[in-house]
């Protein structure tokens, strides 16, 4: 039976692997949060979008205890504060970033597997949180940017070909951040994104119109900063930044 464990309680007690899977605006707070039950062998995975994350856990743990990991689910919080489920969907895939990690995810590879959620142990887990990375940023860039769904932002004039530059753009950062995207993932997620009809929008698009927090710096301005670092334009990302930015100074 699972145990209850309060923030800030003080406990002896420490872990094989502590999930972390808050919102990047949370982070800093689930790292004080956990911090009591790393031990020398802990593992943490982190199963939050981007990939900004991996260096504030690694300066907080050390890189050799930080797995890499992210999940596929599709949920929101409604008004009483419940989680939502959208879809049956609900995966978790994981993997080492670097040799000395694999006993331990292997273990952990065990564990989950009684869970009642797909997971898998990825052979190359900062590729696919990369591809995640370049899927979502396209996403929500854009569905934030327009206020719109995928199907609507696809049925109008330039709504395809701008949401098609969008994601050439968010590509050539991971590509010069040597994690290009595999090609049959690109067309997939290309078809994906511009399908007329098609409901799909990010969540930071729910946060947005609800006037809530995004993970907009988390997300789309750490693919801008990346992309800057890189020498890559990209004026829909700017575009996108500076709406997310207007929204949060709004909130203040």
């Amino acid at each position: 039976e699972p145990k209850l464990l309060v923030s800030g309680e003080h406990s002896n007690q420490t872990f094989d692997a502590v999930i972390v899977s808050c919102k990047a605006y949370d982070l800093d707070n689930s790292i004080d949060a956990i911090r009591p039950f790393v031990g020398p062998q802990t593992m943490v995975l982190p199963l939050l979008n981007g990939m900004k994350h991996l260096d504030s856990l690694d300066a907080a743990f050390g890189a050799q205890r930080v797995l890499g990991g992210l999940a596929q689910v599709s949920t929101t919080v409604d008004a009483n504060g419940d989680i939502k489920q959208f879809t049956e969907v609900q995966n978790i895939f994981f993997g080492v970033r670097n040799e000395i990690q694999e006993a331990a995810a292997e273990a952990l590879e065990r564990a989950l597997q009684q869970g009642n959620f797909e997971s898998r142990l990825s052979r190359n887990i900062l590729m696919e949180m990369w591809e995640k990375f370049v899927m979502l940023t396209s996403l929500a860039a854009m569905t934030c940017l327009m206020r719109a769904n995928v199907g609507e932002i696809a049925a109008t004039q330039d709504g395809a070909k701008l949401m098609s530059r969008m994601l050439d753009d968010c590509t050539a950062v991971a590509k010069a951040a040597g994690h290009p995207p595999r090609e049959k993932f690109l067309q997939s997620i290309r078809a994906l994104l511009t399908q007329i009809g098609s409901p799909l929008e990010a969540s930071m698009r729910r946060d947005l119109e609800a006037g809530g927090r995004t993970e907009g710096d988390h997300i789309v301005g750490d693919m801008l900063r990346r992309a800057n670092d890189y020498g890559i334009e990209s004026l829909l990302l700017s575009a996108a930044y500076v709406h997310l930015q207007a929204h949060e100074m709004r909130k203040k």
